[in-house]
């Protein structure tokens, strides 16, 4: 059964850091390619950035390019997020998920997502 656990959300002001965690089990993680979504109160799931499975590409949303740097550790069966220079409108839930093949932006290219985590940013 394949698992996806975030963890590294919080509280935090705006100019702040935090750096969010995937952990997958039950996939064999090196072969996917990775994403990071988002979704605010009443709006819909947005994507954020996106991974290979051999961490070589990359792809950001606007809104965070410069600020966000999306990895991984295959080794760890884990990804990451690193989120610098927060802003309030950046506060979510957010979402590891795993691709179906090779590397999606869409929700719709993704298979297995996680529970998310809370991350707040405050003014």
């Amino acid at each position: 059964q394949v698992q996806l656990v975030e963890s590294g959300g919080g509280l935090v002001q705006a100019g702040g850091s935090l750096r969010l965690s995937c952990a997958a089990s039950g996939l064999t993680f090196s072969n996917y390619g990775m994403g990071w979504f988002r979704q605010a109160p009443g709006k819909e799931r947005d994507f954020v950035a996106a991974i290979s499975w051999s961490g070589g590409n990359t792809y950001y949303t606007d809104s965070v390019k410069g600020r966000f740097t999306i990895s991984r550790d295959n080794a760890k069966n884990t990804v990451y997020l690193q989120m610098n220079s927060l802003k309030p409108e950046g506060t979510a839930v957010y979402y590891c998920a795993t691709v179906l093949a090779g590397i999606a932006t869409l929700r719709g290219g993704y298979a297995y997502w996680g529970q998310g985590t809370q991350v707040t940013v405050s003014s």
